[in-house]
């Protein structure tokens, strides 16, 4: 049996003392057992129980069927949301690693112009240094041919004196 509510205000459900009468709930003055009426009320309360347990049920059931409703509802959706914010994280993600890409083709090409002008600098340094090489090479051979002449007139200039000396005549 399923009550839709509250028992309407004309109808009370029967309670642990109803039933009694002022003899039985005032203790001792008595002539019987308390233990004797105990059985019956129980079934009494058994059955006040289990309607009132049914109607509390009957009552808060459905709104609590749609709040379990409701959160499954969010919980999809919030399952949902947290997919959709991965994948904009990892778009994020490549985006910035796109950007740091770009820095690094960036440096790579500071890098090359400077290889392509050191490159340049060490051609113009190596001209350099093969003209000197061979300027070197025309001075030292004209050094030595200098010196070549140099002791070629001296020899000369040795004979001429040597030519020079008085020299004794022969006797015919």
């Amino acid at each position: 049996m399923s009550v839709s509510g509250p028992p309407p205000p004309d109808r009370v459900l029967p309670g642990p003392l109803d039933g009694l009468g002022a003899e039985d709930i005032t203790p001792g003055l008595s002539d019987t057992s308390p233990d004797e009426g105990l059985t019956e009320d129980l079934n009494i309360e058994d059955k006040a129980v289990e309607q009132l347990a049914e109607g509390l049920l009957s009552h808060y059931l459905p709104d609590l069927q749609r709040s379990k409703q409701a959160l499954q509802e969010l919980t999809q959706n919030q399952v949902v949301l947290l997919d959709t914010l991965e994948q904009e994280i990892s778009k994020f993600k490549e985006c910035h690693s796109m950007l740091d890409i770009n820095a690094l083709f960036t440096e790579a090409k500071h890098y090359h112009a400077k290889l392509v002008n050191i490159r340049k600098e060490m051609l113009m340094l190596h001209e350099k240094t093969s003209k000197l090489k061979k300027r070197a090479l025309k001075l030292q051979q004209k050094r030595q041919k200098e010196e070549l002449e140099r002791e070629q007139q001296r020899e000369k200039e040795f004979e001429r004196e040597k030519q020079l000396t008085a020299k004794p005549a022969k006797r015919t």
